[in-house]
């Protein structure tokens, strides 16, 4: 970590399974805050040695207190999943955003977005100059806060960053790894309709947040993604190898939408592949876990 580090104040908002994982590769002499709207969750995040302050994104009047506190901001929380009124925009980032410019702005800020934003690509090797193209609801309201940081970069002379995230997976995350799904014995598409999948080690997603708010450029997006290339049912394929379990049934995607939840549909509707070299040669992260097969095998 560079010097001038040492002593900051970081501001986590949503410090969840991430945020944890994120606040142990800092440097004990730095202070961490964490925003959480659940009041339970205060002496847990203490124990870990995190500051945590009581607010709610969906609750402007509660997030006043945030102005001025912390030299660097990690923003993790995703916007909320249905909005009644202009459905597109994320406002719980309008809300943080707008607390934040109350006094002097953090220095740096790096927001956790997706690689829905995206939408389907045809199986092509993506690069963050790609244009965006949401094809959910979700996904729109991900490019809606990505402008949102850009403008408040722009705005403040904050160094804004921006992590485009694909799966994360980790055998110690609830619900990170395939052993639930193949348990269950959920189908995935056969091998001709099937679709890319991109992942990333959640070990791994923290230190690209912590290179991101050392190293990243002003205004610049990274695709946070691993090594790997393979297809979704390649990936369930692979997982029950390792598990020592039978391979999922493969079916038809004009048969699908009969066997499969919507939620699991919606990700068999979208196929790229991630490059990530800019989070290599700018961000300079060595990968713990450069592909899937190697972090599962290290972690299960």
């Amino acid at each position: 970590m560079p010097s001038r580090f040492r002593r900051s104040r970081i501001l986590v908002v949503g410090c969840g399974d991430v945020g944890l994982r994120f606040a142990r590769e800092l440097p004990r002499r730095v202070r961490v805050l964490a925003l959480t709207s659940t009041p339970a969750r205060v002496p847990a995040l203490r124990a870990q040695g995190i500051t945590p302050l009581v607010g709610d994104l969906d609750d402007p009047s509660t997030l006043a207190r945030l102005a001025g506190l912390a030299d660097h901001v990690v923003h993790l929380a995703p916007p909320a999943s249905e909005e009644a009124v202009r459905w597109w925009q994320d406002r719980r980032s309008h809300a943080l955003l707008r607390a934040l410019r109350l006094r002097t702005p953090p220095r740096t800020l790096v927001y956790a977005s997706t690689s829905g934003v995206y939408g389907d690509c045809g199986g092509a090797l993506v690069s963050e100059s790609r244009p965006v193209a949401p094809q959910t609801p979700r996904a729109q309201r991900r490019v809606d806060a990505e402008r949102q940081v850009r403008f408040f970069g722009r705005g403040t002379g904050a160094r804004s960053s921006i992590l485009r995230i694909p799966g994360i997976y980790a055998t110690d995350r609830p619900g990170g790894t395939p052993r639930e799904r193949l348990l269950k014995g959920t189908p995935v598409l056969r091998a001709e309709d099937d679709v890319y999948t991109n992942h990333i080690h959640a070990d791994d997603l923290a230190r690209a947040i912590a290179a991101a708010l050392w190293r990243g450029r002003p205004q610049r997006v990274y695709n946070a993604s691993d090594d790997s290339e393979l297809k979704m049912g390649e990936y369930f394929d692979l997982a029950a190898g390792l598990y020592g379990l039978p391979r999922p049934p493969r079916v038809a995607r004009s048969t699908a939408q009969e066997q499969l939840p919507l939620v699991v549909l919606s990700f068999m509707g979208e196929s790229r592949r991630l490059d990530n070299a800019r989070l290599k040669n700018e961000l300079r992260l060595r990968l713990r876990h450069p592909t899937v097969e190697s972090g599962l095998r290290a972690t299960g």
